[in-house]
């Protein structure tokens, strides 16, 4: 069974920036599936500090479908995130680019395999202004909270989602229905995938960014990762958050992967540091 931080997942980073850093952390675990499926990543800007780019894919299509669309999410990012020009090119531009242009080279990926790799996709990108653009493609969320407390949340492309959106499902059901992880959009199928971009004006000292898959948010309320993600360092919530999934899971969890990142105030007398968490 994998852990919840293998070696080749990045460690804990902080990264210096006017009045504040950004503290991260990254969590993937196997679940009780076969395979690992999810990757996620958290890469902080090589030349401009305070600019970090969080990713993560839950892969499917097979027992090495999912990995290959996964992979090929990240090969992706972390292409764009590398000629990404801080300042001067356009943020949501990047992650619009990502999400299209990793769907064309799973599509790709399709033609020379048995396999049919689909991936979810869901990114943010931090400035160092502290804006930030969000981008999502099925059902791996992004949370926004201001200490404790939800400000908002992606809405997934999915089918419960579109049940609960005509008022035909109640919110608090949607987990237990039983075509609850049927998808209406994803990357790597035939038809173009939803691209949902939206735009945090400015992070304040105390804001959580929570990039997670099903597996993950599908043993929460939004009030416990809240609590979670602000009462603990991220590397600790992330520990927990994954570890208490696990048990409510009871056997049957599905691969899990978060990437959570936090703006915390500078210590006073504190030295900046930078780390890369490549």
């Amino acid at each position: 069974m994998s852990s919840a931080f293998p070696a080749s997942a990045p460690s804990p980073t902080t990264t210096a920036a006017t009045g504040h850093r950004l503290s991260a952390a990254t969590g993937i675990h196997r679940g009780d599936r076969a395979y690992q499926q999810d990757q996620v990543e958290l890469l902080t800007h090589a030349r401009v500090p305070g600019v970090a780019l969080g990713v993560l894919a839950d892969g499917m299509g097979g027992k090495s479908g999912g990995r290959k669309a996964a992979d090929q999410v990240l090969l992706t990012a972390r292409q764009l995130f590398d000629r990404f020009v801080p300042g001067s090119d356009d943020a949501a531009e990047t992650l619009k680019q990502l999400v299209q242009e990793a769907h064309l080279m799973i599509k790709l990926t399709a033609i020379t395999a048995e396999e049919e790799p689909h991936s979810t996709v869901a990114a943010f990108l931090v400035g160092a202004d502290r804006s930030c653009q969000l981008v999502h493609a099925g059902d791996s969320r992004i949370y926004h909270f201001r200490g404790p407390h939800l400000v908002s949340r992606t809405i997934d492309h999915s089918f419960v989602q579109r049940l609960i959106d005509e008022g035909r499902l109640a919110e608090e059901e949607a987990n237990s229905h039983p075509q609850s992880n049927l998808l209406t959009g994803c990357l790597g199928t035939q038809q173009d995938p939803p691209l949902t971009l939206n735009r945090i004006d400015r992070l304040e000292v105390g804001d959580s960014l929570l990039a997670c898959s099903d597996g993950l948010w599908h043993y929460f309320t939004p009030q416990e990762l809240g609590t979670i993600v602000d009462a603990l360092p991220p590397r600790e919530a992330a520990e927990m958050l994954i570890n208490k999934a696990r048990q409510r899971a009871r056997g049957g969890g599905d691969n899990l992967s978060l990437a959570l990142l936090r703006i915390d105030a500078m210590p006073r007398g504190g030295a900046a540091v930078t780390g890369a968490a490549r």
